[in-house]
C-alpha cells in the first residue's frame, strides 16, 4: 500500500487554480474571528499595562500617554492643516507638519467631523486600524503557508517589543494594515484593492514607496508565471496589475510634489526633513556608531533592546531571503529595513519604526512555531506577549525621550 507523504503545513500552495478560497483556509468566520479577539485582546492587555506602570503622581492621562510626541503633531495636521510654507525658530528652518504624511490625519479630520473629539478620533482611528492590521497579517499568513502560522505571525507582529505604538496616535497601524492587505491583495490577485491600499500606504509613511516596489515585483512574478503556464491570466489582468502597481509607486512622489508646490521649492520636504528635523540617509552609518557604543559602554535596557531588536532583524531578514519567502513579502521587507536602518536620527525611535518592518522580520519565527506543538507555540508566545507589552507601556511610561 502506498501512503501519500502529507504535506508540510507550511508551504504555500503552488497552483491558485485548485487551491480553496482564502476565506475557507483561513478557517471562515470562526478562524477570523479568533485572530480578531487575539488582536483585541493585546490592545487591551496593553492599555492596561500602560495604566498599571504609570506613575501614580504623574499628571498625564492614559489617554495623554497615547497621544504623545509624534500625536501631537498628527492632530495638529488633522485639526489646522498643513502650513503654508517653511517654519523658522531663531532665524532657522524647524521642524513642521510637512513631515507626516496625509491619510491618518485626514481620517481624523473625519472623525472629528462626525462629532468626536480630535483625540478621541485619533485614538480611534489608530485602535481600529490595529484591530484591522491583525486580521489582514492573519489572512496573509493563511495565504501564504497555512492558518498555524497565520495565528503565529498575528501574535509576533501584534505584540513585538514597540507594539503599544499601535494603539497610539500615530501611524504605524494604519501603515501596517495598508501593507498587510495590498500584500494578501496582490496574492489574491485582487489588483484594485492591492492598488488602493498600496496608494493608501504611500500617503500613509514615506516607506510606503516600499509597498508601490513590492508590488511592482508581484506583477513581474504573474507576468514570468504566466509565461510559463503556471497561471492563466483572466481577461485584461495584467494591465489591471500594471495600474495597481503604478498607482502605489505614485502616492509618494506626488505627496512630495503638493509639498514642493506649496512651499514654491521642488525639493521642500528633504529641506524639512534635514534641517528642520535633522534627519538624513547616512547608509546606516549612525545605527552602526550606536551600536558600537551601546556594546562598549551602554547598560539601560531600553539600548540593549534597541541593539538586540535591530541586530535579530537583519538575521531574521537575511535568514528570510534564503529561505526563499514570497518575493513581494520580501522586497517589501527588505526595502523598509534598509530606510529605516539607513536613515540617521533618534536610536530609540528604531524599535517603532521597525513595527511595520518586522512583518517580514517575523515571518521566520512564526514557521518554526508552527511546526512545534500547540503547547510549547502558545508558551513561547505568551512569553514574547508578555515581554513586548512590558517594554512598550515602559517606553511611554518611565522612558523621558521621544519614542
Amino acid at each position: 500500500m502506498t501512503v501519500a507523504a502529507p504535506a508540510h503545513l507550511d508551504n504555500p500552495p503552488t497552483d491558485a487554480g485548485r487551491k480553496p478560497r482564502l476565506w475557507r483556509r483561513a478557517g471562515g468566520l470562526r478562524g477570523v474571528a479568533a485572530a480578531f479577539v487575539v488582536v483585541a485582546a493585546l490592545r487591551c492587555a496593553q492599555l492596561g499595562a500602560v495604566w498599571a506602570m504609570s506613575p501614580p503622581d504623574s499628571p498625564k492621562t492614559l489617554w495623554q500617554r497615547l497621544l504623545l510626541w509624534d500625536g501631537g503633531w498628527l492632530l495638529d495636521v488633522a485639526v489646522n492643516g498643513y502650513p503654508s510654507g517653511y517654519t523658522y525658530r531663531d532665524g532657522e528652518i524647524t521642524g513642521n507638519g510637512f513631515a507626516f504624511f496625509p491619510l491618518f490625519p485626514l481620517l481624523v479630520r473625519g472623525g472629528t467631523a462626525l462629532g468626536l473629539p480630535p483625540e478621541a478620533a485619533s485614538l480611534l482611528t489608530a485602535h481600529l486600524a490595529a484591530l484591522a492590521a491583525g486580521v489582514l497579517v492573519y489572512l496573509l499568513g493563511v495565504g501564504l503557508w497555512g492558518r498555524r502560522v497565520g495565528y503565529a505571525l498575528v501574535v509576533l507582529v501584534c505584540a513585538q517589543p514597540m507594539a503599544v505604538v499601535l494603539g497610539m496616535g500615530y501611524t504605524e497601524s494604519l501603515f501596517l494594515a495598508l501593507v498587510a492587505g495590498a500584500l494578501l491583495a496582490a496574492h489574491e490577485r485582487v489588483w484594485w484593492a492591492a492598488g488602493l491600499a498600496g496608494l493608501g500606504a504611500a500617503l500613509t509613511r514615506p516607506t510606503g514607496a516600499a509597498v508601490g516596489v513590492a508590488l511592482a515585483v508581484a506583477v513581474l512574478l504573474l507576468w514570468w508565471r504566466s509565461r510559463r503556464g503556471e497561471v492563466t491570466l483572466r481577461r485584461y489582468e495584467l494591465p489591471q496589475a500594471v495600474t495597481a502597481a503604478g498607482l502605489a509607486l505614485a502616492g509618494v512622489p506626488l505627496f512630495l510634489a503638493w509639498v514642493g508646490v506649496r512651499v514654491g521649492e521642488w525639493d521642500a520636504w528633504f529641506t524639512v526633513q534635514t534641517r528642520g528635523w535633522g534627519t538624513t540617509f547616512d547608509f546606516g552609518k549612525g545605527v552602526l556608531d550606536f551600536i558600537a557604543s551601546a556594546v562598549l559602554g551602554g547598560e539601560g535596557v531600553v539600548e540593549i533592546v534597541t541593539v538586540l531588536l535591530i541586530v535579530v532583524a537583519l538575521l531574521l531578514a537575511v535568514y528570510a531571503a534564503g529561505e526563499r519567502v514570497w518575493p513581494p513579502l520580501l522586497v517589501y521587507g527588505l526595502i523598509a529595513l534598509v530606510l529605516v536602518l539607513g536613515q540617521a536620527g533618534y536610536w530609540h525611535s528604531k524599535p517603532r519604526l521597525l513595527v511595520p518592518v518586522l512583518l517580514l522580520c517575523c515571518v521566520p519565527l512564526a514557521r518554526g512555531l508552527a511546526r512545534v506543538s500547540t503547547g510549547t507555540s502558545v508558551v513561547l508566545l505568551m512569553m514574547w506577549s508578555a515581554f513586548g507589552l512590558w517594554f512598550g507601556a515602559h517606553m511611554i511610561t518611565v522612558w523621558p525621550y521621544t519614542i
